[in-house]
């Protein structure tokens, strides 16, 4: 996994959550991923193809994508259901589409967002792509990004 790989995805959370959600996201210590559990009960995923394969996860705590949504729907909802999962899907697709611009090179085509919902046990990123976690810390609730990129043979 190189860095080139991860700041494009790390400067497009940044920037999507600020302008989309009005908030600033802090972020703490880089890591590799440990375990294949999301980090959080939300989360978007998104797989990259290309000259480069693999996937983009933006995991988020329940209160995150409640508050997130409501920025984006204009009123909070109250539990989560199919208006916040495509919230917090939009999200991870506004994410990854704004990192694959910065890596043009690369021709990455992106698939649709999948959203789950509660703790799972296994998100499997290609075996030979270690993803790395970036967690955030935001006034909406927590927000990790893990992204699983490797270039693919005759790249």
């Amino acid at each position: 996994m190189r860095a080139e790989f991860i700041n494009p995805f790390l400067s497009a959370a940044v920037n999507v959550f600020g302008t989309m959600l009005n908030t600033t996201l802090a972020r703490g210590p880089l890591a590799l991923k440990q375990n294949g559990a999301p980090m959080h009960d939300v989360s978007g995923l998104i797989g990259m193809s290309g000259k480069c394969r693999g996937m983009v996860m933006v995991s988020v705590g329940r209160e995150t994508a409640l508050n997130a949504a409501g920025i984006m729907l204009g009123a909070r909802p109250d539990e989560v259901d199919g208006d916040v999962m495509d919230a917090v899907g939009e999200l991870t697709n506004m994410i990854a589409g704004a990192a694959k611009t910065q890596l043009e090179e690369y021709k990455l085509s992106m698939g649709l967002p999948t959203v789950i919902c509660g703790k799972v046990e296994t998100i499997r990123f290609p075996p030979e792509a270690t993803p790395i976690v970036i967690p955030f810390e935001s006034a909406l609730g927590p927000v990790c990004l893990e992204v699983g990129l490797v270039e693919t043979s005759g790249a």
